[in-house]
Parts: structure tokens; sequence; C-alpha cells
């Protein structure tokens, strides 16, 4: 298995980041891929994958050079830069770095990708270009229109996941991150099941970093910069519009319970405007009343203010659905719900 050994200082100072890079490369091995893992990632292939291919064969060095580039089990690193982890970097920035690696660089990164020499065809001084050529295509077309919505989802699983490790450490943290990670102890972390040597991070800065597509992999740049990308928790599938459960509403008044049942996972409260149709003072006046009452909690995340439950909010979510499973509840049998 592949594992790196983290020593503690750099342990302690890790951080998540979130990288308009990072997601625009997941979208690309998910067009590559052609498959999604939800309906949400389907619905997106429907709509992306045709242009995609279209460009793709309109273009067959560049087609070449990213089948090279995902080599066997192991990705050319030039293509995926591990994020500085400094400030909050747009796109065009990220994408630089790419743009400006070295030809020569680009070629011995893909023959390691490929444990191969590289193709003729790609003997050429263009790659990095092409690539950062294709990148900017796939933000730009899939992943730009959508991107206020992806951010928010990648806010909330960094939330969530500081959670957890407050409460459990590093082990309830890591271990659901993405197939084949988990703590050791011991200041281990296995990164993934391959046969690969172990790894010394120390002096390093390491970042975790989420993305909405069903994609993972590692990334370091001259063991300066160390990154885990993963699959976060949430999807592009937003919550439905169903109200709020008919118990819950009278306890709470129909509109703040169903602001209340929206936190099951971290929003903002520009996500809660959208998805309840209320004015930004009413949703305001909710969540105070809320914050002040326990039911929720608030955390900044990168230029977001993220509210979610606490315990007794979702006990109390709980219990009303509770009611609603054995048909019981207060003033009388309750209707089903239309669920969230």
């Amino acid at each position: 298995m592949g594992w790196w050994l983290v020593n503690a200082d750099t342990l302690a100072e890790s951080r998540f980041v979130i990288s308009p890079l990072a997601e625009a490369t997941a979208c690309l091995w998910t067009l590559e891929k052609a498959s999604g893992a939800h309906p949400g990632e389907r619905e997106w292939l429907d709509e992306h994958l045709p242009a995609y291919r279209a460009r793709l064969a309109g273009d067959p060095i560049t087609a070449l050079l990213l089948k090279a580039a995902r080599g066997r089990n192991w990705t050319a690193d030039f293509l995926t830069p591990a994020p500085t982890g400094e400030g909050d970097p747009a796109f065009e920035e990220e994408l630089s770095r790419v743009r400006a690696t070295p030809p020569e660089i680009a070629h011995a990164d893909i023959e390691v990708a490929l444990r191969g020499p590289l193709p003729t065809a790609l003997r050429r001084y263009d790659l990095p270009e092409r690539a950062a050529g294709l990148l900017e295509w796939v933000w730009t077309r899939t992943v730009l229109p959508d991107w206020p919505r992806r951010r928010r989802i990648m806010e909330a699983d960094v939330v969530a996941r500081v959670g957890h490790l407050s409460q459990g450490g590093w082990a309830a943290a890591l271990n659901d991150m993405c197939k084949g990670m988990r703590w050791l102890g011991g200041n281990r972390l296995q990164i993934n099941t391959y046969d690969y040597p172990p790894r010394r991070i120390g002096g390093a800065r390491l970042m975790f970093v989420p993305v909405t597509q069903r994609q993972a992999w590692t990334a370091w740049t001259s063991d300066r910069h160390y990154a885990l990308v993963y699959p976060c928790s949430g999807t592009l599938a937003e919550p439905d519009r169903a109200p709020a459960p008919e118990a819950l509403g009278r306890l709470l008044g129909p509109a703040r319970a169903r602001v209340l049942v929206l936190l099951a996972a971290p929003k903002s409260t520009t996500h809660l405007v959208a998805l309840t149709g209320q004015g930004l003072g009413s949703v305001g006046r909710h969540l105070r009343v809320l914050l002040d009452a326990g039911l929720v909690r608030h955390r900044r995340a990168g230029r977001s203010v993220l509210y979610y439950r606490t315990p007794l909010g979702d006990a109390l979510a709980a219990s009303d659905a509770e009611a609603r499973t054995a048909g019981e509840g207060p003033g009388g049998t309750l209707r089903p719900s239309g669920g969230r």
C-alpha cells in the first residue's frame, strides 16, 4: 500500500484548500472516463460530453497527450500541480503553472506515467500549452457557469470535515475521504492501496482539496507542497423544495422550519435564499433565532459563512421524522412528508 509519514508539525499546519484548477481537472477526468457516479454527474455528462469528444476529435495531438499523461496508475506530475495554499488564487493563476512547465519536464513526467519512452508524435515543445488549453476549455465550458454552486458544496464539505476532526481526530476526518485512504496512526497516512514506496513528509505544506466529481489523486511540487484531492460528500444535485415537515412547522413556523431542515448539510445565507425563495433579511432573521436557540452554529469557510445544525437541531429534526414514521404527532396523525 502507499502511505505517507507525516510529522506532527506538518499535520498540525495542514489545511483544506479550494482549487479551481483541481475542480477543472476532476471534470476533465470525468469527461475522459465518460461515466457518472451519480445522477448529477450523468446529467452533467449528457450536457458536455458530445462537445468534449468533438474538441478532442479535432485535435488528435492533444487527445494523444491526454492519454499518455494519464499513464498506468500514475498521472504526469506537470498536469496536476499541488496548490500552494496561499491566498485564494483564480483559475488563470493556477493554470499558469501548467502552461509554464518546461517542455523537457513535461516529456520526463509523461515517460514516468507511461513507464516507457515518449511516443514519437509527442516529441514536441508545445505539450504544456496544449494541456493548459484543454484545461481552460473544460473550465470555461463546463465548470465556470456553475462555479458558485460547486464552491458552496466544497465549502460545506470542509466545514463538516473540520467538525469531524475536532470531535474524533484525524481518523474521523480522513478515513472516508476517498477509497483506500485511512489514518494508520503513528503519523502514518495511507493514501491508496497501490504498492508504492512510503514518502516522508516533513517541512512541507500538506493540503486537502475537495472536488465535486467522483475523482481523487495525490500531487506534490518539489517536496514543498503536497495535496490530497478527494471527492467531497456533497453532489451537484440540489436538495428539493419540499415543504418542512408539518409538526416541525407548527413548532417553529413553516419558513424557519424549512431553513432548519436544509441545514442538514452546511449552507451559506445566499444558498438558503436560493433554495427557500425567501428574502435575504428573512433568512437572516430565521438564522439568528436558530442560533440563539442553539439549533444551528456557523463557521467561516473561505469567503463564506456556513451554517449547520447542532446535535440539538439534528435531534429535533430526527424526532419529527420518527414521529412521522410512526404516524403520530401533536394534534393527530401526520401526513407523510415529501422528504428533503
